[in-house]
């Protein structure tokens, strides 16, 4: 994963066919927002954004931007599009990050081991919640948040609450106590509709704060 994303600035119509020109050179279009200061709209290498995108803390890493002519500072991807059909990167958001300020991010959620109702009693593991809203300073975003599910039978169910807590000193949960993370059902029996935060919170591609500069991302 690379130390430190370059960037240049784009000048300038931010257009549709600006982007693709941006593309077709081998880049990508982006826009830096936030911290109070003007949205820059840059292009930078996607190889770079894909290598943080796939790393370990994904979206959450905190790294550095380079921007040629104007400095750099600490960003962090929040929001990126795709491109279904070739599953290629066409443009990211990044916003510039205070690292004494707290923060609202989407922080997955792994299930560790077999579940007896599922080893033992002919049921599935259904997993509601894949991601949970968690508030901390940039530095303390956990990378991922284990849960034990081994002892979790048939009709069980795992929720926010009894999500490890021994690490809440360093972040807030902020998605409901009472939000079912997991929970084993009957093979035959149509899952149940449980209350539950959206299985990608928005605050995991959004960022908070000053919103980026409209044109900037056509």
């Amino acid at each position: 994963m690379p130390e430190v994303v370059a960037a240049k600035p784009r000048v300038g119509k931010f257009n549709k066919n600006a982007a693709r020109r941006v593309r077709v050179a081998g880049k990508i279009p982006a826009v830096v927002y936030g911290a109070g200061q003007p949205s820059v709209a840059v292009e930078v290498d996607p190889k770079a954004i894909l290598a943080i995108l796939h790393s370990e803390s994904g979206h959450n890493t905190i790294f550095d931007i380079d921007i040629t002519g104007q400095g750099g500072g600490k960003v962090m991807i929040v929001d990126w599009q795709y491109e279904p059909i070739k599953d290629t990167l066409l443009h990211i958001d990044l916003k510039r990050i205070a690292l004494d300020k707290t923060m609202t991010v989407a922080v997955p959620v792994r299930l560790i081991g077999t579940a007896t109702g599922v080893k033992n009693e002919g049921g599935i593991l259904d997993q509601v919640l894949r991601e949970v809203e968690v508030e901390c300073l940039p530095t303390e975003i956990p990378s991922h948040i284990d849960v034990d599910v081994t002892s979790l039978g048939l009709h069980g169910v795992i929720r926010v609450s009894d999500l490890p807590h021994s690490a809440s000193k360093t972040f807030k949960f902020i998605t409901a106590e009472d939000a079912t993370v997991a929970h084993v059902v009957t093979v035959r029996g149509e899952v149940e509709p449980v209350a539950a935060a959206p299985a990608e919170p928005e605050v995991a591609k959004k960022g908070k704060g000053d919103a980026p500069a409209a044109d900037a991302k056509k």
